[in-house]
């Protein structure tokens, strides 16, 4: 794995429960080339995730996300 490191937010259109965002967030840990994943109860449609783009892409987290049946988009970080 290289040194590199981006970030996404998703954004999960679900209205989700404290242990629903907690199964997401583990499921993005345990990706190959993810680094940290976290979010905000008080944001709970909001995402963040780090990771090393030469082990994942951000179509890949994306993707990843709605192969578990939830509503996301990725949000521009400016």
């Amino acid at each position: 794995m290289s040194n590199k490191m981006a970030d996404i937010m998703l954004h999960i259109d679900e209205n989700t429960t404290h242990e629903e965002r907690e199964k997401l967030r583990d499921y993005f840990l345990e990706r190959n080339g993810v680094l940290t994943a976290d979010y905000k109860d008080t944001a709970p449609h909001l995402m963040i995730v780090g990771f090393d783009p030469d082990g994942i892409s951000s179509s890949e987290l994306l993707s990843s996300a709605k192969q578990l049946g939830y509503h996301a988009e990725l949000v521009t970080m400016l």
